[in-house]
């Protein structure tokens, strides 16, 4: 014989499951408090106080921009124009020392969780071919290593992510599954975007929540930002006062530089003086609002980049075209997230929504090669360096169209784009790869309105920030799975308080073998592989010639408060204080799981196929 519940038993059967349900993790691990009998008459009923979303609590936006570089926005005394970014940091807050992992994948690893991306097994990638057979390496976010849409779904937020993803294993990237590391299984309930580490803006590998889908033949940057505005007005219409968190991480302004016809010549012109004269109107502008020293000089440039009025008319007419689109690209991408901040101020939500704006998960792209890339075929990687420029100048019109399947503008340019530092993405020892511009934007709790801060931080300070301003406390447990600690530290102290003392006083860095180690204002360094290396580099001889000794790297040694820019190398005259920073890189690589060092022509090594030809990473760049 069947038996039913009457239809109100069920609704309250219902109710009390869903109730449970939401539990907090600390309740989850509680024992059970009711009184269980042999029949419902002698028993007890008792369920978990339910979570609640904190009185008032705001919703949060993550805007972690790609391969953009400290120098290259007007926010930040650059040269491309941002209105967007200019509004957000003149109503809000400006970090000027804000630092990520000096490549993407680490730098994502670390935001979503607060830990540092070596602890989140992250410090290479989730490509296949990028990642390795060790803890720190395998690139498999932990169970234990809550996202910040986990933690804040068990809190009562709405939790939706478009753009890169960039930290799903190869092997689960398929229809198959399995799907734990996709962004569904990290606490997002819906998705949009790709999950490599860089896709065609025109034809991308694209994804919707847990399934491949086909492209709509938009720039995906437009998509993606009417997706994130579909996913807010559904949620509010179905619940208006419930919270929501949105990770927005455009493809921009990566590889491959793509935009709309009508933007292609925006910057028509602007670059013809070339990165030298960027360079210095840059620093300039730097001084004049106040984020940089007032007796801050530009560095040497970096190795393999030369004067600006060294090179051919025919040089001068490509680099500057690519400069000109890359320039495009930065304020499209401004503009796309012009009309998501726009949105949320036409449905009366801007007041209420706390807004974090990474202006790059790096320093500028150093992937483009001296002469700047088009596409990345077997036959451009065997031109010498003349016939590429003649090559680029004879294609000079699909320079960011959807023909141009890898553009990316040259050195000289990405140097340009990170003023006032050296070096470039990837170069974990050097701030050019790892300090990016940050604003905090929340008209209710940011009272210095386009205030600066000087603050010592890192990427995975950006959680714990959220986390504390909400009045959300990280759970020991999530879902019965004990929680390894937050690494970062929350800027909630500084928000009201320019002058308060940091309290993110030490950090490692580790990419392809360059590393560093900051504490309390002084920074060991070393680059491991100081002579540029690129795809050119196509068979063992030429691996085994790169090759270096770990234990052979000269270390450098400076003192950031009076030396930002690391121009005034201290390694000789404080060798007692050069050596207890590499002892404490030590510690942190044993503490972290770093170890071992997995250096960039291993990684080279992994992509060589049998026929000798470099090919790129599964997914796409890096």
């Amino acid at each position: 014989m069947k038996y039913f519940l009457p239809r109100k038993a069920l609704y309250a059967t219902g109710f009390a499951f869903i109730t449970a349900s939401v539990m907090t993790d600390a309740c989850a691990q509680e024992s059970y408090k009711g009184k269980i009998g042999k029949t419902l008459a002698t028993s007890e009923e008792w369920w978990p106080a339910p979570v609640s979303t904190p009185k008032d609590a705001p919703n949060i936006v993550w805007i972690l921009l790609d391969d953009v570089g400290f120098g290259a926005s007007s926010a930040f005394g650059g040269l491309i124009s941002t209105p967007t970014f200019d509004s957000l940091a003149a109503n809000g807050l400006k970090y000027t020392n804000f630092h990520t992992c000096a490549i993407c994948a680490p730098t994502r690893a670390a935001l979503l969780t607060g830990r540092n991306s070596a602890s989140v097994h992250v410090s290479g990638f989730s490509h296949t071919m990028l990642s390795a057979g060790f803890p720190g390496w395998d690139g498999k976010i932990p169970a234990q290593d809550a996202t910040v849409a986990e933690l804040l779904k068990e809190y009562g937020y709405n939790t939706f992510a478009v753009g890169k993803y960039g930290v799903t294993p190869d092997e689960d990237a398929t229809d198959a599954g399995p799907f734990d590391r996709w962004p569904s299984g990290k606490g997002f309930e819906h998705f949009y975007g790709f999950l490599g580490s860089q896709t065609d803006q025109y034809k991308p590998d694209l994804v919707e929540d847990n399934a491949h889908i086909q492209p709509t033949g938009n720039n995906l940057n437009e998509d993606i930002t009417t997706k994130a505005i579909f996913y807010i007005d559904r949620q509010k219409k179905a619940a208006p006062g419930k919270p929501f968190f949105l990770y927005y991480a455009p493809g921009a302004t990566h590889a491959p530089f793509q935009v709309p016809n009508d933007w292609l010549d925006l910057y028509k012109g602007k670059f013809d003086d070339g990165w030298d004269a960027y360079r210095e109107q840059v620093i300039a502008n730097q001084k004049k609002i106040g984020i940089i020293p007032q007796q801050a000089t530009l560095p040497e440039n970096n190795p393999g980049i030369v004067p600006w009025n060294t090179l051919s008319p025919e040089q001068k007419k490509t680099y500057a075209r690519f400069m000109e689109v890359y320039a495009s690209y930065l304020t499209y991408i401004d503009a796309q997230i012009g009309k998501l901040v726009g949105h949320l101020k036409d449905i009366g939500q801007l007041d209420n929504t706390m807004i974090f704006l990474m202006i790059g998960d790096n320093g500028a792209s150093k992937e483009g090669s001296y002469n700047g890339v088009l596409d990345r075929g077997p036959t451009a990687r065997q031109l010498t360096d003349e016939d590429a420029v003649r090559d680029n100048l004879q294609r000079i019109d699909l320079i960011g169209t959807p023909q141009g399947s890898q553009t990316n503008y040259p050195l000289g340019w990405a140097q340009a784009c990170n003023t006032p530092f050296r070096y470039w993405k990837q170069d974990a020892h050097s701030e050019g790869g790892t300090r990016n511009p940050l604003i905090i934007f929340y008209p209710k709790g940011i009272k210095d309105k386009g205030g600066t801060r000087n603050q010592y931080s890192h990427v995975i300070d950006i959680l714990p920030t959220t986390l504390e301003y909400i009045g959300i406390k990280a759970p020991q447990y999530l879902r019965g799975i004990k929680q390894d600690s937050i690494q970062g530290h929350s800027l909630v102290y500084s928000f009201n308080n320019a002058t308060a003392a940091s309290k993110h006083t030490e950090q490692y860095y580790y990419i392809f073998g360059s590393r560093a180690i900051y504490k309390d204002g002084w920074k060991a360094a070393t680059y491991h592989h100081p002579d540029f290396i690129d795809e050119r580099v196509k068979d063992s001889a030429s691996l085994a010639a790169i090759k270096r000794d770990f234990s052979k790297d000269v270390w450098q040694l400076y003192n950031m408060n009076e030396d930002f820019n690391e121009q005034n190398d201290l390694s000789v005259k404080y060798p007692d204080k050069l050596k207890a920073l590499q002892a404490l890189f030590d510690a942190d690589a044993t503490k972290y799981g770093l170890y071992p060092m997995i250096d960039w022509d291993d990684v080279l090594k992994r992509r060589i196929h049998k026929n000798g030809v470099a090919v790129a990473p599964a997914g796409g760049g890096h």
